[in-house]
C-alpha cells in the first residue's frame, strides 16, 4: 500500500483549488487529494466523488509522480488537421487567387490537396490563416488605399 504525505503548503493549495480553481476538472482532482489527505480509502473516495476507483488511483498517481503541478495539468488530445501540412501553400495560393465564396475555397482546397472539408471547416481554416482574403468579413476588411489599388482604379490622367 502506498503512503501519501501532504505538506502543509500542499494542503493549503489543495484546499484553495478545490473551490477556486477556474477549471472544474482540476477542482474534482483536488477534491480527491483532499479526501485522501483526510485518510479516506480509495473506494470511499470513488463513491463520494462519483468517479471510478481507477480514476481516483490515476489522480493520486499524478500527485506522486509530479506533485500539484502534475495534478493541475489537463491532457487534451487534439489530432492535427489534415490541412495543417498544406497551410503555407494554400495561403499563398489564396493570396494570389482570392476565393469569391467559401464554396469556391472549398473546391480549391480539395483540388489542390485532395482533402475534402465542409464549408464550416473551410471557414474556420480561412479565419485561422488571417492573411487569407476570406478570413475577414467585408466590413472589417481594409478598403483600397492609393498604395494597394489595382491599376484599373486609377483615374485617367488625360482628364482634368
Amino acid at each position: 500500500m502506498r503512503t501519501f504525505t501532504f505538506t502543509p503548503a500542499d494542503l493549503e493549495a489543495i484546499h484553495h483549488d478545490r473551490f477556486h480553481h477556474p477549471h472544474p476538472q482540476v477542482q474534482r482532482k483536488m477534491e480527491v487529494l483532499w479526501l485522501k489527505s483526510q485518510r479516506f480509502a480509495h473506494t470511499e473516495i470513488a463513491e463520494l466523488t462519483r468517479l471510478s476507483r481507477r480514476t481516483v488511483q490515476r489522480y493520486l498517481d499524478d500527485y506522486l509522480a509530479g506533485g500539484l503541478d502534475a495534478v493541475r495539468k489537463r491532457h487534451y488530445h487534439q489530432p492535427p488537421s489534415a490541412l495543417a501540412e498544406h497551410a503555407e501553400s494554400l495561403e499563398s495560393y489564396f493570396l494570389e487567387n482570392p476565393p469569391r465564396s467559401t464554396a469556391e475555397a472549398q473546391a480549391a482546397i480539395q483540388r489542390r490537396t485532395g482533402v475534402r472539408r465542409g464549408l464550416t471547416q473551410v471557414r474556420a481554416f480561412l479565419k485561422k490563416r488571417s492573411a487569407c482574403p476570406g478570413a475577414r468579413s467585408a466590413r472589417s476588411r481594409p478598403g483600397p488605399t492609393p498604395s494597394n489599388r489595382p491599376p484599373s482604379w486609377e483615374r485617367n490622367s488625360g482628364r482634368a
